[in-house]
C-alpha cells in the first residue's frame, strides 16, 4: 500500500520530499505534502522520517 499523508497532521516541513527515493512526494500549494500513489514504491522511508507522524502505509 503506497504511503499517504494525513493533511491534518502535515506541518509542511519537507523531510519527506528529501528522503524519497523515487521522487513520489511533492509540497502542494497548501503547503502540505502529497504522495503520488503510482510513483511510491512502499519503502517507508517518509514514514520513518515524518516528525509529526503524518504519513502512514
Amino acid at each position: 500500500m503506497p504511503a499517504r499523508v494525513d493533511k491534518d497532521l502535515c506541518i509542511g516541513c519537507g523531510a519527506c520530499v528529501g528522503v524519497c527515493p523515487v521522487e513520489a512526494i511533492v509540497m502542494e500549494d497548501d503547503g502540505k505534502a502529497f504522495v503520488n500513489e503510482d510513483t511510491c514504491i512502499d519503502c517507508g522511508a517518509c514514514v520513518a522520517t515524518c516528525p509529526v507522524g503524518a504519513i502512514s502505509q
